[in-house]
């Protein structure tokens, strides 16, 4: 939704809560009035119960988890209350010319006394969870949203040794220590050098490639199974040459290639070029 609705529907929504809450706010001060409240404090009383519903609303957009629960059942409390009161009022005629008695919102005495107790509890309710809600909100620290696009992105670009892959170890062959170079000049040695002994030179012809000795010991490895063997038994060049002549007798000579020998008898490259070059020779002949 773009920004100009958006706007156009939070003012609409503020135009209805405030014309909601002057309809509440005239039964709220009527209750006042009836329970004992002074004309200040009357005029007040609204703002205690539907002011905290209000708070009560922005801390529920703001918390999660188990404070948002919270928050959302000071809300419904909150709600209920207002609309009790609200309902009394609509109930009671003499609320609205102030002639009622005071601490009389019912002719039943176990439901006045249930009202009353409702209408005094309310701004002591609202000291103690607005204070609350406040805290709650300020000491709220909302957890950071990860794009999934952009972790995969990074967890791509990442190098193999920030992903927690180890590579092979590096083998060192035959290593030899250097020995230091002696200091010379005003810079003396700390420690003493034992001196290097000569190495005698080794003739080319006695030098031999020895195998580097591994660290990692070799896994046995049994008798190939029959099934992992390949079927086809090994061909000498003359069955080869057969099979070849029989596989290209009916092809012109455009079409006597390698590749389609290689294909045709499954050999390698280097033998179908050189059977080619038979063929290609007999069929010269």
């Amino acid at each position: 939704m773009n920004r100009a609705p958006k706007t156009l529907l939070v003012l609409a929504l503020v135009v209805v809560v405030g014309m909601a809450f002057r309809v509440s706010w005239n039964a709220l001060r009527d209750v006042a009035r009836a329970i004992g409240a002074d004309h200040t404090a009357a005029m007040l009383y609204p703002f205690v119960v539907d002011g905290l519903m209000a708070l009560a609303l922005v801390a529920t957009l703001v918390l999660t988890a188990d404070a948002r629960r919270f928050a959302l059942r000071v809300l419904g409390t909150y709600t209920a209350a207002s609309l009790v009161l609200n309902y009394v009022h609509g109930l009671v005629p003499a609320l609205h010319g102030q002639s009622v008695d005071w601490g009389r919102l019912a002719d039943w005495n176990p439901a006045n006394w249930a009202l009353v107790l409702l209408a005094t509890s309310l701004p002591v309710g609202s000291i103690y969870f607005g204070s609350d809600l406040v805290a709650k909100v300020l000491h709220h620290h909302p957890t950071p949203t990860v794009n999934g696009d952009e972790t995969a992105e990074s967890m791509r670009n990442r190098s193999m040794a920030d992903q927690g892959e180890s590579g092979p170890e590096p083998r060192i062959v035959n290593a030899v220590p250097i020995p230091r170079p002696v200091q010379v000049g005003f810079l003396k040695p700390t420690v003493a050098l034992k001196p290097v002994p000569a190495i005698a030179p080794i003739p080319v012809g006695s030098v031999s490639t020895v195998a580097a000795d591994s660290t990692r010991p070799r896994r046995a490895t049994g008798r190939v199974p029959d099934v992992a063997r390949s079927a086809r038994p090994k061909r000498t060049p003359a069955e080869l040459l057969a099979e070849a002549r029989s596989a290209s007798a009916d092809w012109p000579d455009a079409h006597l290639t390698a590749e389609r020998l290689r294909k045709a008898v499954h050999t390698s490259a280097e033998k179908a070029r050189g059977l080619r070059d038979v063929l290609l020779a007999e069929r010269a002949a």
